[in-house]
């Protein structure tokens, strides 16, 4: 088999494929101590997170690094978030940190990690599980604290981009001991009573601590047992929960869980004001059809003057009449005269013509033709067919011999 050649570009695009799709490479958290940290003009971050063992190069982005709740210094212990992938141009994995935070909190992330290993391992993160979002969803549910913020975000962007849609809130707590509890007590009660065509299940932003309700196991099933779709919406963008890998689909923000939930009335209206001119154009190119062909209607012979368009086509008719009338005249005295001729010719060669000209056929008793003296013998009996009968007569004698020679003897 011939080895394929790979160009050094296709070889990093491939494994940097691979380790997106790697869901251990995709969500995680990294625990080391901070070394060479830069901050660039730019405003992105570039570092390096080591332990005893080996280095990590990291980067956070500018619009990820305003949202750091400290400054990291070298020699920080920290818990770093993100993706690792391959940055193509130089063929070397790093850590794509999207959020970071002091290293007092590491057994949460232990928690975190354990329990995302475990459930994936269960299939509750696989995309074949994701249900489709209904396009225009009649009742959407959403399960967050009436108090915060968020829940007002989503319901003046959902009456902004798509008031036809009704909104049923199911309160809960966010956080604390129970809040676990309430949050996969009203997925359940919504999904039993068919209470919406969406859940967009959620909360603003905040620590670990307080977005720590949504890496439950309980909520986390709850979501998978659900057959109703189901939004994720908690914290920020970089935040990321369990309850966003087992949802249909993961939203940044609860904003962007309303704008991701239900179409947008303007771009609606556009598609249909499109269509609208669409059909009226289509139906005026019909009319303008109908009426070109209804002109080529009118302006036609038949149209103009019947009467005289009636009369020419009677007389083509008459002609057409007569031409054929004449035709089958024709070819029936054709085939008359081509039935006499076959009638004659087979009259002239009929047996009886022969016989009236004096010949006779003679048959035996089995009615064999007699061609030869061979064939009968003395006392047999013969007939003997001559023009106007049959004779039947017995053989007295039977000798061989020409009964004329040639030339002496006329027909």
């Amino acid at each position: 088999m011939e080895q394929q050649i790979l160009s050094v570009s296709q070889i990093n695009a491939y494994i940097q494929s691979l380790m997106d799709q790697d869901g251990l490479l995709t969500g995680l958290a990294v625990r080391g101590e901070i070394s060479n940290y830069k901050v660039y003009p730019s405003g992105h971050h570039y570092f390096t997170l080591k332990d005893e063992g080996g280095a990590l190069k990291c980067v956070m982005f500018r619009g990820s690094a305003v949202k750091l709740k400290f400054r990291p210094e070298n020699g920080m212990q920290v818990i770093a978030m993100g993706r690792i992938t391959v940055y193509p141009r130089d063929g070397a994995y790093q850590l794509y940190c999207t959020a970071m935070a002091l290293d007092g909190v590491g057994d949460l992330y232990a928690a975190f990690e354990q329990l995302k290993k475990k459930l994936s391992a269960q299939g509750l993160f696989a995309p074949e599980h994701k249900k489709p979002l209904p396009p225009y969803p009649g009742t959407i549910g959403i399960i967050t604290s009436s108090a915060g913020a968020a829940l007002h975000d989503m319901l003046r962007i959902l009456r902004k981009r798509y008031p036809l849609t009704r909104v049923r809130l199911l309160p809960v707590r966010v956080q604390g001991a129970e809040a676990p509890r309430e949050i996969a007590a009203a997925i359940a009660y919504a999904d039993h009573y068919k209470l919406a065509d969406l859940l967009i299940v959620g909360r603003g932003g905040g620590s670990i601590e307080d977005l720590w309700a949504f890496n439950d196991e309980q909520v986390a099933r709850a979501i998978y047992h659900c057959s109703i779709p189901v939004i994720s919406a908690v914290g920020h963008e970089p935040d990321f929960t369990i309850s966003d890998f087992v949802a249909d689909l993961r939203a940044a923000t609860p904003s962007n869980a309303a704008e991701l939930a239900v179409p947008d009335q303007d771009a609606l209206r556009q598609t249909l004001d499109s269509a609208t001119s669409a059909m009226a154009s289509a139906l005026w190119r019909q009319i303008q059809a109908a009426r070109n062909h209804l002109k080529l209607l009118s302006d036609s012979p038949a149209m103009k003057s019947p009467e005289a368009y009636l009369e020419q086509r009677q007389k083509a008719l008459a002609y057409l009449q007569a031409r054929l009338v004449a035709a089958q005249e024709k070819g029936l005295s054709v085939a008359k005269q081509r039935f006499y001729t076959q009638a004659a010719k087979l009259e002239a060669m009929s047996p009886l013509k022969v016989l009236l000209r004096g010949y006779a056929m003679v048959q035996d008793d089995s009615q064999q033709v007699v061609r030869s003296v061979s064939q009968v013998k003395e006392n047999d009996r013969i007939s003997i067919s001559v023009s106007d009968g049959t004779i039947q007569a017995v053989v007295t004698a039977a000798q061989e011999g020409t009964t004329y020679e040639s030339g002496k003897h006329d027909l």
